[in-house]
C-alpha cells in the first residue's frame, strides 16, 4: 500500500494521492460498518435497524430509562407501608405528631437528675422534643397521663403501688413560667471576670458577675390527666426532676431512631 501510494504521488501528483487516501478511508469505515450490522429487528441492537410495529411506532422498550424513572421504579418495590408517615414503636399519632405512650424511663443510675435540661436533652438525643402543657393537654383523651390516685387508671397513670405510699403524679412540659418581675427572672449570662470594656466607645470594664443558668424563678408547667380532661398541676424550678414523656414529629420508618427501653 505504501509502495502505491508513493507511484501515485510521483506520477500524479499531491491532489491525487488525497482523492486516494479519502477513498480508502471510506472504503474501510464501510466494511466496520457491515461487520457491525445485524440486519433488522424489534430490539434495539447498536448499529441495527429497528423495525416498526403495525402502527409505525417504534416498541417503548427501546427508549433509554432516565435516573428518575429508575428512582420511581425502586420506591415502588418498596410498598406504601415503608413510605407512610408512622410514629415510633413507643408512641401514638396524635394527629400530625406522635406522644410517647408512657413516661420516659430514667436509668437508675441518673435517678433523681431528670430536670428540664436531662429531660429536654434525652428527647432530643431521640430525634423528638419535650411537649409543650398544650399538646399534652389536647391529648389527655388519647394517651394516659400521670394522675391523682382517685383517677380511672384505665385512662390514666395512677399510682396503685402501695409499698411505697400512694402519691398524686403530674408531669413536666416544655411550658415555662417566672414567679418574678424582670429579665433575671430568667436567668443570667453573669458577666465573666477578664471581660474588658471598648476603648473606641470610652466604656470601662464591666464588673465580674457570677451567671444563673438555673434560677428558681424560671419555672416549666405541669399537667395531669384529671378524667382525660387535662389539667394545670402547678409549675416546678426548671432545676427540679419530674416525670416527662417525649413528643415526635411523624416519620418514615428510615428516619425513625432505634429506640432503646431502659430496664
Amino acid at each position: 500500500m505504501k509502495k502505491f501510494l508513493t507511484r501515485l504521488s510521483d506520477r500524479s501528483g499531491p491532489a491525487a494521492l488525497i482523492v486516494a487516501v479519502i477513498a480508502l478511508t471510506v472504503s474501510t469505515v464501510g466494511v466496520a460498518a457491515a461487520v457491525s450490522y445485524k440486519g433488522p429487528s424489534t430490539k434495539p441492537r447498536p448499529y441495527g435497524v429497528l423495525v416498526l410495529d403495525k402502527n409505525k411506532r417504534f416498541p417503548s422498550s427501546a427508549i433509554p430509562k432516565v435516573g428518575s424513572a429508575k428512582k420511581a421504579d425502586s420506591l415502588s418495590k418498596k410498598g406504601m407501608t415503608s413510605l407512610k408517615d408512622t410514629c415510633p414503636s413507643d408512641a401514638k399519632s396524635i394527629g400530625t405528631y406522635c406522644l410517647q405512650t408512657q413516661t420516659y424511663r430514667v436509668p437508675s443510675a441518673d435517678s433523681g437528675k431528670n430536670n428540664f435540661f436531662y429531660a429536654s436533652q434525652a428527647c432530643a438525643a431521640r430525634g423528638g422534643w419535650l411537649p409543650t402543657a398544650s399538646e399534652l393537654i389536647g391529648a389527655a383523651g388519647k394517651i394516659t397521663l400521670m394522675s391523682t390516685i382517685d383517677d380511672d387508671p384505665n385512662t390514666a397513670l395512677v399510682d396503685v403501688d402501695g409499698t411505697n405510699g400512694r402519691k398524686d403524679q403530674r408531669e413536666m412540659t416544655s411550658t415555662l413560667v417566672t414567679t418574678a418581675a424582670g429579665s433575671s427572672a430568667s436567668g443570667s449570662l453573669g458577666v465573666t471576670t477578664g471581660s474588658k470594656g471598648d476603648p473606641n466607645q470610652n466604656e470601662s470594664d464591666p464588673t465580674p458577675m457570677p451567671a444563673n443558668p438555673q434560677p428558681g424563678t424560671l419555672q416549666y408547667v405541669t399537667v395531669y390527666d384529671n378524667r382525660n380532661g387535662g389539667g394545670f398541676a402547678g409549675s416546678k424550678a426548671v432545676s427540679e426532676p419530674e416525670n416527662f414523656r417525649c413528643a415526635w414529629a411523624k416519620a418514615q420508618k428510615r428516619d425513625q431512631k432505634r429506640v432503646v427501653v431502659v430496664p
